[in-house]
């Protein structure tokens, strides 16, 4: 008996090397998918870790789906083995939901893939300027589908060029009585003294709509303070 007891210790061990073995021989993929999320063929601005994307590998739907995520100016990237795989959007977004949101993608190497989407609004002709503490923003809101109505609109500023709903300094929001769409709007705001006291800081306006629990956002913009 001891030297049975010996001897599957001796196999239990000899199993465990091997499978160390083989997670070490594991070659990690080499493949890229990437793309941006786009309308009208430009990147669409988002909360960063926010609206996310989904891969699924063909033929193994039991799987565990890999989350993808989008970054601030719309683009997304992960690393693959070669095959054939289905890219879906996953949560909230601030666009339609697309009528076929199943993407087959075949990646063989460098792989580059854009998807494009319909926004409820999308935000035009932005600037934003500094003026003392202030920090003021130019910009048009612009309708894409009819029955979309401005829940809020908001204008962020950071010192990161990751600022949005999520993480921001400072935040201020529009009264919605002076959000018209289609016409030139301006928002100011005074900055507190953490951020004033910067050489720059980073900016950007976010539009809200009703049938959507995330915000379309211009691009990050820097900007120098006097």
């Amino acid at each position: 008996m001891k030297y049975s007891s010996i001897y599957l210790s001796i196999l239990a061990l000899a199993s465990l090397f091997s499978v160390g073995c083989e997670y070490d021989n594991f070659e990690a993929p080499k493949s890229t998918l990437s793309g941006n999320i786009i309308y009208e063929g430009s990147p669409v601005g988002v909360r960063t870790g926010g609206t996310r994307l989904q891969l699924w590998e063909d033929g193994h739907e039991l799987r565990t789906p890999m989350d993808v995520f989008i970054d601030h100016e719309g683009h997304f990237s992960a690393s693959l083995f070669d095959g054939t795989y289905k890219l879906v959007t996953n949560g909230d977004a601030p666009w339609l939901p697309r009528n076929l949101d199943t993407v087959e993608v075949t990646v063989r190497g460098n792989t580059v893939v854009d998807i494009p989407v319909t926004p409820y609004f999308v935000l035009d002709n932005e600037s934003f300027s500094a003026t003392g503490t202030a920090l003021n923003a130019e910009f048009s809101i612009r309708r894409v589908v009819p029955n979309a109505n401005v829940s809020r609109v908001a204008l962020y500023v950071g010192h990161s060029i990751l600022t949005d709903q999520g993480r921001f300094e400072h935040r201020v929001e529009m009264n919605a009585a002076s959000i018209q769409v289609g016409q030139p709007l301006n928002m100011s705001t005074t900055l507190p003294a953490s951020l004033a006291n910067l050489d720059y800081v980073f900016v950007r306006v976010g539009v809200l709509s009703n049938l959507s629990g995330e915000y379309y956002y211009t691009d990050v913009q820097r900007v120098n303070l006097p």
